[in-house]
């Protein structure tokens, strides 16, 4: 189990580090202000999949953010699953921009795309990586956040909702 708040609160952290990075890397179309947040991110996402959770420095400071909140409990699997994305995403982000010397508009396609998951997740509580796992994963996630692994079509909430809808 997980803190979900703490878990948002770090992808606002990336989200806002990342955005900063990625504008100045865009006006100066110079990779260089990416490179060191691509390192920085590919760390951290390897930090909690390989030594855990406690060990990353956005997941800490998410979490001090958030320490005089209740907790949101959700399952571990399912966010391990989608710090495993965020890394390799990172590693080839990191990889176009060394490795393989594409050109900027590369690049930034890539970081847009971490830039997007971080936003859905901080901004919206919608963790890609949690849906992926769902759809392709060989166990389903348990203890979504906001409920969403136990969510049916069939919810007498739901369907009232939508059929009000269909009336405009």
């Amino acid at each position: 189990m997980i803190n979900e708040r703490a878990v948002r609160a770090a992808a606002g952290i990336l989200f806002l580090l990342g955005g900063a990075a990625f504008a100045t890397a865009f006006f100066t179309e110079s990779m260089q202000p990416l490179q060191p947040f691509g390192m920085f991110f590919m760390l951290d996402m390897l930090l909690r999949v390989v030594a855990g959770d406690r060990w990353s420095p956005t997941l800490v400071l998410g979490r001090l953010v958030v320490s005089r909140q209740r907790p949101e409990w959700v399952g571990a699997s399912q966010k391990e699953f989608a710090w495993w994305l965020g890394f390799a995403l990172a590693a080839v982000s990191c990889a176009s921009m060394g490795l393989f010397a594409a050109p900027l508009w590369v690049t930034l396609a890539l970081c847009s795309v971490c830039l997007i998951l971080l936003f859905l997740e901080t901004a919206f509580g919608i963790c890609v990586g949690c849906v992926l796992q769902k759809r392709f994963g060989k166990q389903p996630p348990m203890y979504c956040p906001g409920g969403t692994c136990d969510y049916h079509a069939e919810d007498p909430v739901v369907t009232a909702f939508t059929q009000s809808r269909k009336h405009f």
